[in-house]
């Protein structure tokens, strides 16, 4: 089955050290506050660990429709990427995506950083291979707005 790979990235005035530690652990509902047409903020997470940053670690987030998802931690490469892999989606999401590989990554960028979001998503029947390239477009935005969050979060 093949899969959806999306990727969008930003340039922010700030040392690539400073950005993963700071994003790493960055609380997903302030970073994932709004809607985007089809897409929900982020309302909760539950079951997460006092600190986000070991392989292995899961949390479930809980999305303002009352969708949910499994979020475990897969890559902590510091300063450079951490990855994960979202699974067991509920709600609006279920119907189209098996599961999720999702990576931030920071890199040097003249006197800061950019930063990458990218998600490749394993579509789940014939309904998530056909819904894909909308879901595609409304994620590109999605993601746009959350880099512009990250702004407002980060740079001080």
């Amino acid at each position: 089955m093949a899969v959806t790979h999306l990727s969008e990235s930003r340039a922010y005035p700030v040392a690539p050290a400073d950005m993963f530690v700071q994003l790493l652990p960055l609380p997903l509902p302030d970073l994932f506050s709004r809607r985007y047409v089809a897409i929900p903020s982020i309302r909760e997470v539950r079951d997460a660990p006092p600190t986000w940053d070991a392989v292995g670690q899961t949390r479930r987030i809980v999305l303002a429709d009352g969708g949910t998802m499994l979020e475990t931690l897969t890559l902590v490469d510091p300063p450079r990427a951490f990855g994960y892999t979202i699974t067991e989606l509920t709600g609006p999401l279920a119907p189209l995506a098996l599961s999720i590989d999702g990576t931030w990554s920071v890199d040097p960028s003249g006197t800061g950083c950019r930063v990458t979001w990218s998600w490749v998503v394993h579509p789940k029947g014939r309904l998530g291979r056909v819904a894909m390239p909308v879901f595609g477009k409304l994620w590109h935005g999605y993601a746009r707005q959350a880099l512009a969050d990250l702004e407002r979060l980060v740079v001080v």
